[in-house]
């Protein structure tokens, strides 16, 4: 069943390729292959979870591809990753959907370009070899760059595409080097293989602040988070989504599945300097989300105070707060690209700038779309019956029990998100309409139909959390105490 994920995006491609972009009927038919793949995978992905045995900790679905003596393709799901693959099969037709009718160059390639993403996302969450995880976790870049230049919007999208690139890319350098240090020692990649393994403490430091950095950059953690904003300013609308929504929960997984996991004497040794450096992050990209004139870069900035939460809670080292930490990283995937077609897709399309002075007294001629704005602002900072509230209290939880100052530090997220969700909201929406502007519509079926794609889980899921939590508990455990 997991082939058939890695599979599906890949022939959807490959039924995109030899039409031609010489009528708008080619273009339509290109539309509908790209959305019906990433539903169908929708769809398997759902299947999966129906079938997955959430009364194990082993992985499941386990699949091996051992024919060529260079490669031993090896997969398999379990409680952690199973809902990674949910939140990538979810998230793709939004983003598919979000540029559906605004892409008006080289629509072809932009389609499969998604697909391939989709492949490779899924990949990243779902193989059981340390080498290929890095293949797969590398093999976003370039295909996020060539979009972020070929179908971004700001005057200096090759810049943030360098950045984006040569930031992630060095840092995973050093990845590299300790995964072939592992292989070294242990004479295999293999994730059972390698948890089996005894790794000397010093040997664990060496490699686990290589990997750090890795995921630092992906995370992103200070000084480390000049590209994220840069990135999120000038790719188009479909790419925020994406890098918000799933490219940047390949850190979070990287912690889990390697540093938590191999590297357990590390992490626990290095746990006050990470919570440290989340704290350091957490103000400052908040302070930093204050100032912001630019729509995007103030949601890309929020997006790192939350993800600095989530860090909190993974090296808590406590149930409650990795538990945690998972919960809001999800619901950092549902929230954050739904805030991002608000500012970036709704008042954009319309306005033609996301600088907040000139956009002002949208309530006027926008009701609904207020209404919708209003909801995912009060998502964002963390409001009971919201997913982010309960991801946000099990991660501070968590690492009070190891640290209260650090646990009241990290509180301290929960108010200035407040003050920049709030600031966001209210000036945007409300006070006499601007000049600039003219009167708009309000939000058309299709845009009102993607919030409320996005709505829906964060509410039932923070509503419901057992859904998940019963899942990935006894992961959890074992990742901690076996």
């Amino acid at each position: 069943m997991i082939q058939l994920l890695l599979i599906i995006p890949i022939i959807g491609s490959l039924l995109i390729l030899p039409i031609q972009e010489n009528s708008i009927k080619n273009e339509n038919k290109m539309k509908t292959i790209a959305l019906s793949t990433s539903l169908i995978n929708l769809l398997i992905s759902i299947l999966l979870w129906v079938a997955f045995d959430t009364s194990t900790s082993e992985y499941q679905f386990i699949y091996e591809f051992n024919k060529l003596s260079f490669c031993h393709f090896n997969v398999g799901i379990d409680g952690i990753s199973l809902y990674y693959v949910l939140l990538t099969t979810f998230i793709t037709p939004i983003a598919i959907l979000s540029n559906y009718k605004n892409i008006y160059k080289n629509i072809k390639y932009f389609l499969i370009s998604f697909l391939i993403l989709e492949t490779l996302q899924i990949a990243v969450f779902v193989v059981l070899d340390l080498f290929l995880f890095y293949i797969f976790f590398e093999s976003v870049l370039p295909v996020l760059f060539i979009i972020i230049v070929v179908y971004g919007s700001g005057e200096n999208r090759i810049r943030s595409a360098l950045l984006f690139f040569l930031y992630t890319l060095a840092g995973s350098l050093f990845m590299l080097l300790a995964i072939l240090h592992i292989y070294s020692n242990v004479g295999s990649t293999d994730f059972q293989l390698i948890s089996l393994s005894e790794i000397s403490l010093q040997s664990q430091k060496i490699l686990w602040l290589a990997f750090f950095l890795a995921f630092a950059v992906k995370t992103p953690l200070w000084p480390l988070t000049g590209w994220l904003y840069r990135a999120h300013a000038d790719s188009p609308l479909a790419g925020s989504i994406l890098l918000a929504g799933t490219i940047l929960k390949f850190a979070t997984y990287g912690y889990l599945r390697v540093l938590i996991n191999f590297l357990p004497d590390a992490s626990n040794y290095f746990g006050p300097l990470v919570q440290t450096i989340a704290i350091v992050t957490l103000i400052y990209s908040s302070l930093a989300t204050i100032i912001q004139q630019d729509t995007k870069s103030l949601i890309a900035y929020s997006s790192i105070a939350h993800m600095s939460v989530v860090i909190l809670g993974i090296f808590s080292n406590t149930i409650q707060g990795i538990e945690g930490a998972i919960l809001l990283s999800l619901a950092h995937g549902f929230v954050s690209p739904a805030l991002f077609i608000c500012v970036g897709g709704v008042i954009y399309e319309r306005t033609g700038t996301r600088i907040i002075q000139y956009i002002r007294g949208l309530v006027t001629y926008m009701p609904v779309f207020t209404i919708l704005f209003f909801i995912f602002t009060l998502c964002n900072t963390g409001i009971p019956l919201s997913l982010n509230f309960l991801g946000e209290q099990l991660s501070l939880i968590g690492i009070w029990e190891k640290s209260p100052i650090i646990s009241a530090l990290g509180a301290t997220g929960i108010v200035l998100s407040a003050c920049y969700s709030v600031y966001l909201y209210n000036r945007i929406s409300y006070g006499v309409y601007s000049p600039h502007l003219k009167p708009y519509i309000d939000i058309t079926r299709q845009e009102f139909n993607l919030l409320i794609a996005l709505l829906i889980p964060t509410i039932v899921l923070g509503i419901l959390p057992n859904v998940i939590l019963y899942s990935i508990h006894l992961p959890v455990s074992t990742l901690l105490y076996y």
